[in-house]
Protein backbone atom coordinates (compact mmCIF):
# COMPACT_ATOMS: atom_id res chain seq x y z
CA UNK A 1 0.00 0.00 0.00
CA UNK A 2 1.34 3.42 -0.98
CA UNK A 3 0.58 6.40 1.16
CA UNK A 4 -0.85 9.57 -0.29
CA UNK A 5 2.41 11.52 0.00
CA UNK A 6 4.34 8.89 -1.98
CA UNK A 7 1.75 9.02 -4.76
CA UNK A 8 1.75 12.82 -4.81
CA UNK A 9 5.54 12.90 -4.95
CA UNK A 10 5.95 10.41 -7.78
CA UNK A 11 3.17 11.94 -9.90
CA UNK A 12 4.59 15.42 -9.41
CA UNK A 13 8.02 14.12 -10.43
CA UNK A 14 6.75 12.73 -13.76
CA UNK A 15 4.10 15.38 -14.47
CA UNK A 16 5.59 16.19 -17.86
CA UNK A 17 5.36 12.56 -18.95
CA UNK A 18 1.71 11.92 -18.13
CA UNK A 19 -0.63 11.40 -21.08
CA UNK A 20 -4.14 12.65 -21.74
CA UNK A 21 -7.19 10.87 -20.35
CA UNK A 22 -9.53 12.36 -22.99
CA UNK A 23 -8.82 13.84 -26.45
CA UNK A 24 -9.28 17.46 -25.36
CA UNK A 25 -7.04 20.19 -24.06
CA UNK A 26 -8.45 20.62 -20.57
CA UNK A 27 -6.57 23.92 -20.25
CA UNK A 28 -8.45 25.71 -23.02
CA UNK A 29 -9.89 28.90 -21.53
CA UNK A 30 -13.49 28.06 -22.45
CA UNK A 31 -13.55 24.65 -20.71
CA UNK A 32 -16.41 24.82 -18.19
CA UNK A 33 -15.61 24.25 -14.52
CA UNK A 34 -18.92 23.31 -12.93
CA UNK A 35 -20.04 24.12 -9.40
CA UNK A 36 -22.30 21.42 -7.95
CA UNK A 37 -22.34 22.78 -4.40
CA UNK A 38 -25.28 24.51 -2.72
CA UNK A 39 -23.67 27.82 -3.71
CA UNK A 40 -24.92 27.25 -7.27
CA UNK A 41 -28.35 28.86 -7.24
CA UNK A 42 -29.20 27.30 -10.59
CA UNK A 43 -29.30 23.88 -8.94
CA UNK A 44 -31.23 24.94 -5.83
CA UNK A 45 -34.51 23.43 -6.99
CA UNK A 46 -33.03 21.17 -9.66
CA UNK A 47 -34.02 17.50 -9.75
CA UNK A 48 -30.71 15.70 -10.16
CA UNK A 49 -32.64 12.43 -10.54
CA UNK A 50 -34.09 13.68 -13.83
CA UNK A 51 -31.27 12.58 -16.13
CA UNK A 52 -32.78 14.18 -19.23
CA UNK A 53 -33.04 17.64 -17.64
CA UNK A 54 -29.64 17.37 -15.97
CA UNK A 55 -28.07 16.40 -19.31
CA UNK A 56 -29.70 19.41 -20.95
CA UNK A 57 -28.30 21.65 -18.21
CA UNK A 58 -24.76 20.28 -18.63
CA UNK A 59 -24.61 20.38 -22.40
CA UNK A 60 -26.34 23.78 -22.67
CA UNK A 61 -23.49 25.14 -20.54
CA UNK A 62 -20.92 23.50 -22.80
CA UNK A 63 -22.60 24.83 -25.94
CA UNK A 64 -22.86 28.33 -24.49
CA UNK A 65 -19.11 28.27 -23.92
CA UNK A 66 -18.36 26.69 -27.30
CA UNK A 67 -16.53 23.76 -25.74
CA UNK A 68 -16.96 19.97 -25.96
CA UNK A 69 -15.87 19.39 -22.38
CA UNK A 70 -16.57 20.42 -18.80
CA UNK A 71 -15.07 19.54 -15.42
CA UNK A 72 -16.72 18.51 -12.15
CA UNK A 73 -14.48 19.17 -9.16
CA UNK A 74 -12.78 16.95 -6.60
CA UNK A 75 -13.58 17.16 -2.87
CA UNK A 76 -16.78 19.05 -3.64
CA UNK A 77 -19.71 18.75 -1.24
CA UNK A 78 -22.56 18.02 -3.64
CA UNK A 79 -25.53 18.34 -1.33
CA UNK A 80 -27.93 17.33 -4.11
CA UNK A 81 -26.48 13.81 -3.96
CA UNK A 82 -28.38 13.34 -0.70
CA UNK A 83 -31.48 12.78 -2.86
CA UNK A 84 -29.98 9.67 -4.47
CA UNK A 85 -31.00 6.48 -2.59
CA UNK A 86 -27.63 4.80 -3.27
CA UNK A 87 -25.82 7.57 -1.38
CA UNK A 88 -27.79 7.30 1.85
CA UNK A 89 -26.01 5.54 4.72
CA UNK A 90 -25.59 5.03 8.44
CA UNK A 91 -22.64 7.45 8.58
CA UNK A 92 -24.68 10.15 6.90
CA UNK A 93 -25.52 10.87 3.30
CA UNK A 94 -22.58 10.57 0.93
CA UNK A 95 -22.13 13.92 -0.77
CA UNK A 96 -18.34 14.56 -0.98
CA UNK A 97 -17.01 13.85 -4.48
CA UNK A 98 -13.77 11.82 -4.39
CA UNK A 99 -12.93 11.94 -8.09
CA UNK A 100 -13.08 14.43 -10.91
CA UNK A 101 -15.74 14.42 -13.62
CA UNK A 102 -15.06 15.02 -17.30
CA UNK A 103 -18.33 15.86 -19.03
CA UNK A 104 -18.35 15.08 -22.76
CA UNK A 105 -20.49 13.30 -25.32
CA UNK A 106 -21.11 9.57 -25.19
CA UNK A 107 -18.55 7.45 -27.05
CA UNK A 108 -15.77 9.96 -26.38
CA UNK A 109 -12.60 7.85 -26.18
CA UNK A 110 -10.73 7.49 -22.89
CA UNK A 111 -6.99 6.84 -22.81
CA UNK A 112 -4.63 5.41 -20.23
CA UNK A 113 -2.58 8.38 -18.96
CA UNK A 114 0.12 6.03 -17.67
CA UNK A 115 1.13 2.46 -18.30
CA UNK A 116 -0.94 0.14 -16.16
CA UNK A 117 -2.63 -3.22 -16.00
CA UNK A 118 -6.26 -4.06 -15.43
CA UNK A 119 -6.73 -4.63 -11.72
CA UNK A 120 -10.46 -5.31 -12.09
CA UNK A 121 -13.62 -4.28 -13.87
CA UNK A 122 -17.35 -4.55 -13.26
CA UNK A 123 -20.75 -3.28 -14.30
CA UNK A 124 -21.99 -1.46 -11.19
CA UNK A 125 -25.49 -1.17 -12.55
CA UNK A 126 -27.56 0.30 -9.71
CA UNK A 127 -29.12 3.71 -10.42
CA UNK A 128 -26.63 6.42 -9.51
CA UNK A 129 -23.68 4.01 -9.51
CA UNK A 130 -20.73 3.89 -11.91
CA UNK A 131 -22.22 1.55 -14.47
CA UNK A 132 -19.33 -0.11 -16.37
CA UNK A 133 -16.10 0.54 -14.47
CA UNK A 134 -12.41 -0.18 -15.07
CA UNK A 135 -9.65 0.04 -12.47
CA UNK A 136 -6.00 0.13 -13.56
CA UNK A 137 -3.04 -0.64 -11.33
CA UNK A 138 0.13 1.41 -11.81
CA UNK A 139 3.66 1.10 -10.48
CA UNK A 140 6.13 3.96 -10.74
CA UNK A 141 9.45 3.83 -8.90
CA UNK A 142 8.08 1.11 -6.60
CA UNK A 143 5.05 3.25 -5.75
CA UNK A 144 1.80 1.38 -6.47
CA UNK A 145 -1.55 3.10 -6.95
CA UNK A 146 -4.75 2.78 -8.96
CA UNK A 147 -6.89 4.82 -11.31
CA UNK A 148 -10.64 4.29 -11.63
CA UNK A 149 -12.75 5.04 -14.71
CA UNK A 150 -16.51 5.05 -14.18
CA UNK A 151 -19.68 5.65 -16.25
CA UNK A 152 -18.25 3.87 -19.28
CA UNK A 153 -19.97 2.29 -22.26
CA UNK A 154 -20.94 -1.34 -21.77
CA UNK A 155 -18.71 -2.47 -24.62
CA UNK A 156 -15.71 -0.95 -22.80
CA UNK A 157 -15.62 -3.95 -20.46
CA UNK A 158 -16.41 -6.62 -23.03
CA UNK A 159 -13.41 -8.78 -23.96
CA UNK A 160 -11.39 -7.16 -21.16
CA UNK A 161 -9.12 -9.34 -19.02
CA UNK A 162 -7.58 -8.92 -15.59
CA UNK A 163 -3.88 -8.26 -15.92
CA UNK A 164 -4.27 -6.85 -19.42
CA UNK A 165 -1.64 -4.18 -20.08
CA UNK A 166 -2.47 -0.71 -21.37
CA UNK A 167 0.39 1.54 -22.38
CA UNK A 168 0.33 5.30 -21.94
CA UNK A 169 -1.87 6.85 -24.62
CA UNK A 170 -3.57 3.58 -25.51
CA UNK A 171 -7.36 3.67 -25.86
CA UNK A 172 -8.88 2.16 -22.73
CA UNK A 173 -12.62 2.76 -22.96
CA UNK A 174 -15.41 5.11 -24.06
CA UNK A 175 -17.77 7.38 -22.15
CA UNK A 176 -21.12 5.66 -21.74
CA UNK A 177 -24.63 6.88 -22.45
CA UNK A 178 -27.73 6.83 -20.29
CA UNK A 179 -28.91 4.41 -18.93
CA UNK A 180 -25.98 1.98 -19.29
CA UNK A 181 -23.61 4.34 -17.45
CA UNK A 182 -25.41 4.15 -14.11
CA UNK A 183 -28.22 6.49 -15.13
CA UNK A 184 -26.15 9.68 -15.45
CA UNK A 185 -25.68 12.28 -18.13
CA UNK A 186 -22.60 11.45 -20.18
CA UNK A 187 -19.31 11.87 -18.37
CA UNK A 188 -16.24 10.10 -17.04
CA UNK A 189 -15.65 9.78 -13.31
CA UNK A 190 -11.87 9.68 -12.88
CA UNK A 191 -10.32 8.86 -9.52
CA UNK A 192 -6.92 8.02 -8.04
CA UNK A 193 -6.82 5.42 -5.25
CA UNK A 194 -3.86 4.51 -3.04
CA UNK A 195 -5.34 1.35 -1.49
CA UNK A 196 -8.21 -0.67 -2.94
CA UNK A 197 -9.12 -2.01 0.53
CA UNK A 198 -9.69 -5.45 -0.97
CA UNK A 199 -12.37 -4.24 -3.39
CA UNK A 200 -12.58 -5.21 -7.06
CA UNK A 201 -14.32 -3.41 -9.89
CA UNK A 202 -15.67 -0.79 -7.51
CA UNK A 203 -14.57 1.79 -4.94
CA UNK A 204 -16.54 4.60 -3.26
CA UNK A 205 -16.58 7.71 -5.42
CA UNK A 206 -18.55 9.73 -2.90
CA UNK A 207 -18.03 9.95 0.87
CA UNK A 208 -20.04 11.27 3.80
CA UNK A 209 -18.86 14.41 5.56
CA UNK A 210 -18.07 12.22 8.56
CA UNK A 211 -15.76 10.01 6.46
CA UNK A 212 -14.39 12.81 4.30
CA UNK A 213 -10.84 12.97 5.67
CA UNK A 214 -10.42 9.20 5.72
CA UNK A 215 -11.34 8.89 2.05
CA UNK A 216 -9.33 11.93 0.97
CA UNK A 217 -6.27 10.13 2.36
CA UNK A 218 -7.13 7.14 0.16
CA UNK A 219 -8.06 9.20 -2.91
CA UNK A 220 -5.65 12.04 -3.78
CA UNK A 221 -6.60 14.85 -6.12
CA UNK A 222 -7.03 13.56 -9.72
CA UNK A 223 -5.51 16.82 -10.89
CA UNK A 224 -2.14 15.23 -10.10
CA UNK A 225 -2.75 13.46 -13.43
CA UNK A 226 -5.15 15.77 -15.30
CA UNK A 227 -3.04 18.92 -14.66
CA UNK A 228 -5.85 21.45 -15.14
CA UNK A 229 -4.28 24.86 -14.50
CA UNK A 230 -7.55 26.44 -13.31
CA UNK A 231 -7.60 23.83 -10.57
CA UNK A 232 -3.87 23.90 -9.90
CA UNK A 233 -2.77 21.94 -6.84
Amino acid sequence: MANINEVKKVLSKIKGKIGKVVPFNLNEKNVVIFDFTEANEELKNFDILNTKKFTQYIFNKLNQNNTPVGIGKYNENRVSYARIPLFKGENGNRTVHLGMDIWAKARTPIFAPLKGKVHSFKNNNKFGDYGPTIILKHKIERVKFYTLYGHLSLDSIQNLEKGQIFNKGEKLAKIGNYPENGGWSQHLHFQIITDMQGLEGDFPGVASLKDREKFLELCPDPNLILRIEKLRL
